[in-house]
């Protein structure tokens, strides 16, 4: 992966009297920059040395340096519309959602069309979506496309249905009722096609800056033709290229590998969809829901065959394959295609090529030591967790309580070798880092719990990791200068075993500490996000 930053002017960057998250000194407290690279981290007193040759002094005043976050798994264009829009996944009933969307039809009224996000009826006391004529009344006829929270399904006015015809034909289409599949990707084509280049352009942008104050230095774009639009795809590639703020790496979800290579995507990867969604009963199981009247395991869209003859063009193609899966029989398909892949061209190849596998929620002990075998990236969002899991969550309420229990397991993951990936899938759930490592590290099924320092390397290096890059995402010499700055309090090594935890705070371990991220306290606030040596953040009035 080469840079994709503006060019700019390096300035020799000391920054000094603070902590700095660094392998090579885990009691740092300063670092020198230069040439947008880590030049040295170490000690107070060495940092005398470099403070005349510099072109500037960073006093921390006791801040915290760390790598910059990635976020592994973003739409971007959506969640600048969610950002500046119609959000409605703080709505806490079906009532609250339509003064919502009456609200913003009245405060846009001269929109082609009206674009939100994130109901969840499953968190509202109606139980039920939007109905059609109930979105028609609220927004005036205009065309109005609504996705539920996790993007799998969406509801309408009828205007939007208008605008594509035979959607009545389609699969996923049932009259009444939330669109989901090939219904639901042909109303999003219309949908995105209505928004002038603009509206994209400035919600690409509101993204930026909102990672950026987060101390989030590299986004996963996953666009695909059932996702976005290549316009929508190139047009952010083109913006990080020619803006500052966090790099964007592109991935382009299509089973034609010469199509994602030509629109500059490092992957025919991303969401590549084997299956759906939990939410949406779109996730593809062995067993039925728990929650459907007549049986019903969901939806495969790529059997085991697609899946193999797809590894294969990629890996050949010198890119990197990668699906969207997340029930168990979704999961399985893939793992049998890519076996199937390393029985052609080798396994060697395979696990160079580190495909990846996005969302893989629903994982046995079996396709866990397949990810392994294979060399699979489990690209994840512990925020799905800590939104849906526990014994009265989503999860719960569609598969029943043993199967939910079994979701994102990712001490199992990291005990078996697999590399591990954070995203946020945004704007399913939010752009928030360091709540994503506290809810990897507080998982709501104590058995899957990692401790804080692993969850925090997934998170950083380990979206790097999926990219192929082995040389960043800590803060070392020779590494890309990408860091963010904190105001945060203690610093502590947390893990789930108090055995390791005791070991680990004893200075002659050399563990380097990070902010306490016990459940209900603050998280750190961002101060500065740096990306290749150049500032893209800084928290006014700081």
């Amino acid at each position: 992966m080469t840079e994709t930053l503006p060019d700019t002017e390096h300035r020799t960057v000391l920054l000094r009297g603070g902590d700095v998250h660094s392998p090579a000194d885990p009691f740092a407290t300063a670092m020198v920059v230069e040439r947008g690279h880590v030049a040295w981290v170490g000690s107070e007193g060495a940092a005398d040395a470099f403070a005349s040759g510099v072109d500037e002094v960073v006093d921390l005043e006791g801040a915290l340096v760390t790598p910059a976050f990635v976020d592994a798994h973003v739409h971007t264009t959506a969640t600048g519309l969610a950002l500046t829009g119609l959000d409605l996944s703080a709505a806490a009933s079906l009532a609250e959602a339509a003064e919502k969307i009456r609200a913003h039809a009245a405060a846009r009224p001269a929109d082609r069309i009206l674009i939100g996000h994130g109901w969840d009826a499953s968190r509202w006391p109606e139980r039920r979506a939007p109905r059609r004529d109930e979105l028609d009344e609220l927004t005036g006829g205009r065309p109005l496309y609504l996705t539920r929270i996790d993007v799998h399904s969406a509801v309408v006015t009828t205007a939007l249905l208008d605008l594509v015809p035979g959607i009545r034909e389609l699969t996923g289409f049932r009259d009444g009722e939330p669109l989901t599949g090939d219904a639901h990707h042909a109303v999003r084509r219309a949908a995105y096609a209505a928004l002038s280049p603009e509206q994209r352009t400035e919600a690409q942008r509101a993204t930026r800056r909102h990672a950026a104050s987060l101390g989030i230095g590299t986004l996963h774009e996953c666009g695909g033709p059932e996702i976005s639009s290549e316009g929508d795809f190139t047009g952010l590639l083109d913006l990080a290229r020619s803006e500052p703020g966090p790099r964007v790496v592109g991935y382009w979800a299509d089973l034609d590998v010469e199509r994602a290579r030509a629109l500059g995507a490092v992957g025919a990867a991303g969401d590549l969809f084997a299956d759906g969604s939990l939410g949406s009963h779109t996730a593809c199981l062995h067993d039925s829901y728990a929650d459907t009247a007549a049986p019903h395991t969901g939806i495969a869209h790529l059997d085991a065959a697609a899946v193999a003859a797809h590894v294969v063009a990629a890996t050949e193609a010198g890119l990197q394959a990668g699906f969207h899966a997340i029930g168990d029989a979704a999961i399985s398909a893939v793992v049998e295609g890519v076996r199937a892949a390393s029985e052609k061209l080798g396994l060697a190849r395979i696990r160079a090529a580190r495909h990846r596998v996005e969302h893989a929620e629903m994982l046995t002990p079996e396709t866990i030591a397949a990810f392994a075998e294979l060399g699979l990236t489990a690209s994840v969002q512990p925020a799905f967790d800590a939104a849906w899991g526990g014994e009265d969550g989503m999860y719960a309420e569609r598969l029943g309580a043993e199967r939910a229990r079994t979701l994102n397991p990712y001490a199992a993951l990291l005990r078996a070798g697999v590399p591990l990936a954070f995203g946020s899938d945004s704007p399913v759930t939010p752009l928030d880092p360091w709540g994503t490592v506290r809810a990897a590290a507080f998982h709501r099924t104590p058995e899957h719990r990692i401790s804080a320092r692993a969850a925090f390397t997934a998170h950083t290096r380990g979206g790097w990791r999926a990219v192929g890059r082995d040389d960043a995402g800590t803060l070392v010499p020779g590494a890309p200068a990408d860091y963010a700055i904190w105001r945060a309090d203690e610093l502590v090594v947390q893990a789930p075993d108090d055995r390791v935890a005791r070991w680990s705070t004893d200075p002659r371990s050399g563990t380097p500490g990070l902010p306490d991220l016990t459940p209900g306290g603050e998280l750190p606030v961002c101060l500065r996000t740096v990306v290749f040596g150049q500032t893209v953040f800084v928290r006014p009035n700081e």
